[in-house]
């Protein structure tokens, strides 16, 4: 299908607007993708944002080559009206559109714009109880439902496709697998990156998903092994649950072997990975871990669970360990700071990895997706 016009998309970019991390990170740089395509020179893409008090930077538009539909509307009452409501249309707050793209597993209101939501993962319906506010309140009862009226449903895993497909009945057929693309760096990516006196990476959002618990017990029993173990530096916002974790940083054997760096914008994230020996990767469950992809584009060796996709995004290029098992953990990340040429090897395999990822081909699967979701909302 084409339209002489071209396609009017609006994209909910509250995920981006305060941090760009994980899921922000992931639309900020498909918008950016998406709007370079010769095919979607025609499209009118719009970012669509709301807050009492967070405002967009003045260049979004412009960077992104979008236009900014932006509203002083809180956040938490304004997804209360459309989860529970299903109501205002997002055509009387941005105007005309051919299709709305949610960043989240529910469906934004819509009189006639085709609907797609994004699921990365299904955390929140398999671990309820570790997740917050609404996430808890409304993903759980209603993702299934909104799911398969959805026209599309974009992800970013074969993993979790398959799991959205039988755990919440979506059609595959209307299910897209858009994998994030390689990260361009200023210096990094050419070479491997293993510097003898770097640190040990953690990065990502301190929840309890991410398993941080389980790596402290991994380092702990390095640091009782008598030798010298490079300082560990988890980077990245800690929500509530993780402050058990920064107390026990706090604390022998973990006292000043620690530190918590918080949140990383984009722009630092270079200068975090140029001094990393290797990526940690604890987690229970990943939509996708895009600080996997990350490192591995940056040549920095990792160490990763057998846990969601992350064994689907590493492949061959690192060491896998099951992710209640301490010890593998220890010995793996050992192993790497011992072994040169292995945690080099690994760094080389990484970079060859990650270079068969693109936001070119991603965002072009993206735009049949966006045509395939109209042709069905006009089909009923």
């Amino acid at each position: 299908m084409v339209l002489s016009r071209g396609v009017r998309i609006l994209v909910d970019y509250r995920p981006a607007l305060r941090e760009r991390s994980g899921v922000g990170e992931y639309v900020h740089e498909l918008v950016r993708a998406y709007t370079a395509l010769p095919d979607a020179q025609q499209d009118q893409v719009s970012l669509f944002t709301s807050s009492w008090r967070d405002r967009p930077q003045p260049e979004l538009g412009s960077e992104l080559r979008a236009r900014i539909v932006d509203r002083r509307l809180p956040v938490r009452a304004l997804n209360f009206a459309w989860h529970r409501l299903e109501t205002p249309p997002i055509e009387w707050l941005a105007g005309p559109v051919d299709v709305v793209h949610a960043q989240h597993p529910l469906l934004i209101p819509a009189r006639r714009a085709a609907q797609v939501v994004t699921i990365h993962d299904l955390f929140f319906l398999t671990s309820p109880e570790q997740t917050r506010a609404e996430i808890r309140r409304d993903y759980p009862g209603l993702a299934a439902s909104h799911a398969r009226r959805a026209h599309a449903v974009l992800t970013s895993s074969q993993y979790s496709a398959g799991r959205i497909a039988h755990e919440l009945g979506v059609d595959p057929e209307r299910i897209y697998v858009c994998p994030p693309g390689e990260p361009r760096w200023q210096a990094l990516g050419t070479a491997p990156n293993v510097p003898v006196d770097g640190y040990l990476l953690f990065l990502g959002t301190l929840e309890p998903r991410k398993n941080i618990g389980m790596l402290l017990d991994a380092y702990a029993a390095l640091l009782g092994g008598g030798r010298r173990v490079p300082k560990l530096v988890l980077a990245g916002r800690c929500t509530p649950d993780g402050a058990a974790w920064l107390e026990r940083i706090g604390r022998a054997p973990l006292a000043g072997h620690v530190e918590h760096r918080g949140y990383v914008a984009a722009s630092e994230r270079e200068g975090l990975f140029a001094g990393a020996r290797l990526l940690v990767m604890p987690s229970l469950d990943e939509g996708f871990g895009l600080p996997v992809l990350e490192a591995m584009s940056a040549g920095i060796p990792v160490v990763a669970t057998n846990r969601g996709s992350l064994p689907e995004v590493l492949g061959d290029a690192g060491p896998l360990v099951d992710a209640n098992d301490a010890a593998a953990l220890s010995a793996a990340i050992l192993r790497m700071i011992d072994d040169e040429s292995y945690a080099r090897a690994c760094a080389q395999a990484g970079l060859e990895r990650a270079s068969t990822f693109s936001w070119t081909r991603t965002a072009s699967v993206v735009r049949q997706m966006y045509l395939d979701a109209m042709a069905r909302r006009r089909a009923g």
